[in-house]
């Protein structure tokens, strides 16, 4: 498949869960009464949810807290490990090396859902409070995918020379060494985007973050699962909007991704043919 053929597919898979999470509480309209559970047909078109609920609108209801949450942990996560990583590859001091990264192997040892699971039976977080846990737990892959990606950069000669220029370490952790890892930065931020949305909606799933009768797509799933056989919409459409979710952005990412240069060897092979056709006419 074609670079942008990949991009056109990637789009059009997340163009709906992307726009339904963010427009579509705009078009809710008035909850109206509530039916009679996990029925079909009537004036509820995708049928009702556990509590007799209208499902699409539980679905245009449903989507923005998990797009929300899963954009900010990501991000937050990158703000925490981007900096860590960088101070990590360029420092000279063995000690401030141990010092911000072996904290992170402890972390890193500890299962990202327990530890989101334990702090939460013990503070209650909300949207806030489960965006912020989830971060705190993608920080230190985070940190080591970009240390290492660092690391190879700040070992070339050039940063030993725009130390010796006297350039500042700003200039020279941001303009060089940064720009060099930004490729894998990039690549890492679709993968840990989509392992994000999973664990956000496995949290949602498991009742951390929102209350038990929310409209959130993961909770949909959880709360409507035991009328699958009966009414299989509740349950297959905001599982289905949650996994193009995720496919989306990662052909997204691939497709952005995806190298268009031609092999090195292949060009000079090229050239070396080209010149010895000019060579032939002349």
């Amino acid at each position: 498949m074609t670079t942008h053929r990949r991009f056109a597919l990637g789009s059009a898979v997340i163009a709906v869960p992307l726009v339904l999470a963010l427009l579509g509480p705009l078009f809710t309209g008035d909850p109206g009464p509530r039916g009679t559970s996990f029925t079909l047909g009537g004036d509820h078109w995708l049928g009702t949810d556990f509590v007799g609920r209208d499902v699409w609108r539980q679905v245009l209801l449903g989507g923005r807290t998990v797009v929300l949450t899963a954009l900010a942990a990501t991000a937050l996560a990158y703000l925490v490990a981007v900096p860590v990583a960088l101070g990590s590859a360029l420092t000279r001091l063995r000690w401030l090396e141990e010092l911000l990264m072996r904290p992170l192997d402890v972390l890193l040892a500890v299962p990202s859902l327990l530890l989101i699971l334990l702090v939460a039976s013990v503070l209650s977080p909300g949207a806030a409070g489960l965006a912020l846990l989830v971060a705190l737990v993608n920080v230190p892959d985070a940190a080591r995918i970009v240390r290492a990606a660092a690391g190879e950069a700040a070992a070339r000669p050039a940063v030993e020379a725009l130390r010796m220029q006297g350039e500042t370490w700003w200039r020279i952790a941001v303009g060089y060494v940064g720009r060099s890892a930004l490729r894998t930065l990039a690549a890492d931020a679709g993968i840990r985007l989509t392992g994000v949305l999973y664990l956000v909606s496995t949290a949602a799933f498991l009742g951390v973050g929102v209350a038990p009768d929310a409209a959130d797509w993961a909770v949909m799933v959880d709360r409507n699962r035991t009328g699958l056989l009966v009414q299989p919409w509740a349950v297959v459409v905001p599982a289905l909007l949650i996994v193009a979710l995720t496919m989306g952005t990662n052909l997204l990412f691939d497709a952005a991704l995806e190298k268009k240069a031609v092999p090195q060897e292949e060009t000079s092979f090229t050239k070396k043919a080209s010149l010895g056709k000019k060579g032939r006419r002349r």
